[in-house]
């Protein structure tokens, strides 16, 4: 399954390419990426578990840059 998030309020490219490699690690990503420019996160993950990575994707974020909104498209 793949999802496109809004990062709304990303406001640093350090910050984006950390919240890339974090994600990354998270069990049952497949792959993600992160586009600075349009403040999207893109990733694809196993669909069985979805909420539970979603959160786990949120979480992630929130502690790299906690003013980071995290919005499903």
């Amino acid at each position: 399954m793949k999802k496109t998030f809004k990062l709304e309020g990303l406001c640093c490219a350090h910050c984006a390419a950390q919240i890339e490699e974090e994600v990354r690690k998270i069990d049952g990503i497949e792959s993600a990426a992160v586009t600075f420019v349009t403040q999207k996160l893109t990733a694809t993950f196993e669909e069985s578990g979805e909420r539970e990575i979603i959160k786990k994707i949120s979480k992630t974020v929130r502690r790299i840059e906690p003013d980071v909104e995290l919005s499903e498209i």
